[in-house]
């Protein structure tokens, strides 16, 4: 069965509106890939259940192309907080992992959207409003890190979000740098996406309902076009950002922020009546 040039061009689109995105704010934009894929996929007469998994497990995969390409660009700006990328990354793994290969296919109640909306809601009012953070606070320590590593993995499987949305926040909470905190969430994607794309694969193996040219839960047409288009603009978005008044990217970031939330709750109501 042929690709059809008009969906080639819609996810060429949609990829390069990603790549910014990722870039500019250090997001693997998941909430954004996951509505489109679920309603090309839908309109290929895959169910809604099924469509919205393949979603979420192709959008994380595209993250690991445009998080290659988005960090190239931060660290050339030498953004990038590379202890904290290590720190974080072990407790990512592990969270991820759990998530992609057991909880993911088991997943079906409303509760998680309604929770996931209200943090984000929360996240984004406290960076619109420019709230500072105690001055004495810092990053936690070792399991501290390896904690937040965990959470940050393994709620961004279930979304298939790069974890920005999360790990944002939580730096700017502890003083770091805006810029900084948008550069180490780049970075970041990668061991996240990796991970849970590893998950998907596995626990998607021994479906019969899949559509033409799927592998696991990611369906590869998606996945080339989107990946191909979104590192073209991932460095476009970081210049972006670095090029950005800390005061404007916060409340940009708390845009997308806002954005994520009002999905989530959407998702969450149409959950109850599935």
């Amino acid at each position: 069965m042929p690709i059809e040039p008009v969906l080639i061009l819609q996810l060429a689109l949609l990829g390069l509106a990603t790549g910014f995105l990722a870039g500019l704010l250090g997001i693997g934009g998941g909430m954004i890939m996951v509505p489109f894929i679920s309603v090309f996929l839908s309109a290929r007469g895959v169910t809604p259940g099924l469509a919205v998994k393949m979603a979420i497990a192709t959008s994380m995969a595209t993250i690991i192309f445009t998080s290659v390409s988005s960090v190239r660009a931060h660290h050339k700006k030498k953004a990038v907080r590379w202890d904290i990328v290590r720190s974080l990354a072990p407790g990512i793994v592990l969270g991820a992992m759990l998530a992609s290969v057991g909880v993911f296919a088991l997943l079906k109640g409303a509760l998680l959207y309604f929770v996931f909306g209200g943090f984000v809601a929360f996240s984004a009012v406290q960076m619109f409003l420019d709230k500072k953070p105690a001055p004495t606070r810092q990053l936690p320590g070792t399991v501290g890190l390896l904690g937040a590593g965990g959470a940050i993995g393994f709620l961004s499987g279930l979304v298939g979000a790069g974890g920005g949305f999360i790990s944002v926040p939580f730096m700017t909470w502890c003083n770091i740098a805006i810029h900084n905190a948008v550069a180490t969430s780049a970075a970041l994607g990668f061991p996240i996406a990796l991970a849970n794309v590893v998950g998907y694969i596995i626990s998607g193996q021994g479906l019969t309902d899949l559509p033409p040219y799927s592998f696991g839960y990611l369906w590869l047409p998606a996945l080339v076009v989107i990946a191909s288009c979104s590192v073209l603009m991932a460095p476009v978005g970081a210049r972006a950002a670095h090029a950005l008044p800390v005061k404007k990217l916060k409340r940009a970031f708390a845009v997308v922020l806002f954005v994520l939330a009002l999905y989530m709750l959407n998702r969450g109501v149409g959950a109850i009546g599935a």
